[in-house]
């Protein structure tokens, strides 16, 4: 009696978690019996692309915001100190290091700023 428990356990386990992968989408195939097979869709990786844009411009304005208020000066020689540090801070330097972009939006806003 308790085998049988387990077993009907297990099925509706199986069950539920293959009703939860047809919920996330399926393909249909018939087979050369004629019964209709219903294949979970397989999970893909989609990328963020509009957050990873929206992250990238604002690390540029970030960017362009500390050059225009900093000066190119101050800028380097901050990058220069955060350059010699832990390997985390040396790709913060790789990422804010000055670029054509970050260059000519602090050249637009420095106008503003001062």
């Amino acid at each position: 009696m308790v085998d049988n428990n387990v077993d009907f356990d297990q099925r509706i386990r199986r069950l539920n978690k293959k009703h939860e992968a047809l919920s996330r989408g399926y393909t249909a195939r018939m087979r050369k019996d004629g019964l209709i097979e219903l294949k979970p869709r397989r999970a893909s990786v989609q990328m963020p692309f509009r957050a990873l844009l929206l992250l990238c411009l604002a690390i540029l304005a970030f960017k362009a915001f500390l050059l225009a208020s900093l000066g190119p000066d101050s800028y380097d020689a901050r990058l220069s100190s955060l350059a010699e540090g832990t390997p985390v801070e040396q790709a913060g330097a790789w990422v804010m290091q000055v670029d054509p972009a970050s260059l000519f939006l602090a050249e637009q806003i420095g106008p503003i700023l001062r």
